[in-house]
């Protein structure tokens, strides 16, 4: 389900534990969002402080591999088992480039991260491919968990998020997020800044496609981006923002950088209504 892009305009909704605008004091701008579809949630008490079509269905793109990690280390599988990259993890859905070439010898734990910080693809698929029963077992997997956790707008048909047909709502997204943010794991390898990959004589570096990571500013928990044409640009985060734990949901942004932006205008804006009620 593609969304009409646009400008949304959000009214100052009331964060928990404000006080009123002083009189006289000036008014923080009203929140102006370029994602078509986007959530902000206190992860302590569920509280809505953003919201925009945050029910409608949609692509998420490697917004999946969250749950394909949670599945993966569900299974208990042991970390440090090599895996091979095969022609089979090559991307035949819409023949993406990888760094890691066929060949390339990695553990889980390298595979993991590499899956979860940089998005690799066929790190992902080799996951996938080598978890108990393989990769239809491991959607079945992920679809099981997901209508565990009670999300119903969600479902999974490959483990890096390459199909169109891995679809959810901001809703339930949130929850996956906040699911995800209770494993040490996933929160550790998603804000890793960069890493280091040897394959045979190679060294390979990788870094973060979440630039906020790498820059420093935020105070990040947990952090997955995606993209594919038909989800745009996807960005989902657990962080603290006024020293309140918050989970970011931010879909199909259309630009290179508008889900930053994004993601900096809600920042500024919560954190502007902490100034002026200070």
């Amino acid at each position: 389900m593609k969304l009409k892009h646009g400008l949304a305009i959000l009214g100052l909704l009331t964060l928990p534990g404000l006080l009123p605008l002083r009189a006289g004091s000036p008014r923080p701008s009203r929140l102006m969002l370029r994602s078509a579809a986007a959530l902000v949630l206190d992860q302590q008490t569920g509280q809505t402080l953003v919201e925009k079509q945050a029910e409608a269905i949609m692509p998420i793109a490697s917004i999946t591999k969250l749950m394909t990690a949670m599945v993966v280390l569900d299974a208990q599988q042991d970390m440090q088992e090599p895996l091979v990259i095969e022609n089979a993890d090559k991307d035949m859905i819409r023949h993406s480039r990888s760094r890691l070439p066929v060949g390339t010898r990695l553990t889980r734990s390298e595979a993991l991260n590499l899956a979860l910080m940089s998005s690799e693809n066929r790190a992902a698929h080799a996951l996938g491919r080598c978890y108990p029963g393989g990769v239809e077992a491991c959607v079945k997997a992920m679809d099981a968990k997901a209508q565990a956790l009670g999300l119903t707008e969600t479902r999974f048909q490959d483990p890096a998020g390459l199909s169109s047909g891995n679809v959810s709502s901001a809703q339930d997204l949130a929850r996956l997020v906040d699911t995800a943010y209770r494993y040490p794991q996933i929160r550790e390898f998603t804000t890793c800044a960069g890493t280091t990959i040897h394959s045979g004589r190679r060294t390979l570096q990788f870094i973060n496609t979440n630039a906020l990571v790498r820059a420093g500013r935020w105070q990040i928990g947990l952090s997955k981006t995606g993209f594919i044409n038909e989800a745009g640009q996807c960005l989902v985060m657990q962080a603290m923002l006024a020293e309140r734990p918050v989970l970011i949901v931010l879909l199909d942004s259309w630009g290179k950088y508008t889900r930053l932006g994004d993601a900096n205008r809600i920042k500024q804006w919560i954190e502007a209504r902490l100034r002026h009620n200070g």
